[in-house]
């Protein structure tokens, strides 16, 4: 599906640059995208991942170091597109996670927010993030 552009979630991210067992379903999804578009979220959320793995000892100090590296070298070569968040893409995120339907948490919504003004499928590994944009209709990659 996704081909020539698609918005990358952050549960992808992790499994692209940190070995685990989605590890290659995420490389093999990357490699079908010409332009994967993350945001600043995007970024900080993986930094955040990265510290929450070193604090559970799946990292070791240098390793975050070096994915942190390996990332920042993607990011300012232009591998990655970045969308810049704005007023409307929280105002949309706010009325997807209040939706009824909802089990959203926040940043899923603004990541959702983001794909659907973009008008980009959205590739993820986070089950309830692909049904709600299923539900939303996005176009949607789940990596498993």
């Amino acid at each position: 599906m996704p081909g020539e552009t698609a918005y990358i979630d952050t549960s992808v991210l992790g499994a692209y640059y940190c070995p685990e067992y989605l590890s290659a379903a995420a490389e093999a999804a990357l490699r079908q995208i010409k332009h994967p578009v993350i945001s600043l979220l995007s970024e900080v959320e993986f930094c955040s991942l990265l510290s929450r793995k070193r604090r559970l000892k799946e990292l070791t100090e240098r390793q975050m170091g070096a994915v942190l590296n390996l990332f920042g070298i993607h990011v300012a070569e232009g591998f990655y597109r970045r969308v810049a968040l704005t007023t409307e893409h929280f105002l949309s995120a706010r009325k997807l996670v209040a939706s009824t339907q909802s089990s959203l948490r926040t940043l899923d919504g603004l990541h959702l927010a983001a794909a659907l003004a973009e008008n980009l499928p959205l590739v993820t590994a986070d089950q309830d993030l692909a049904e709600a944009a299923k539900r939303h209709k996005s176009a949607v990659l789940l990596v498993k």
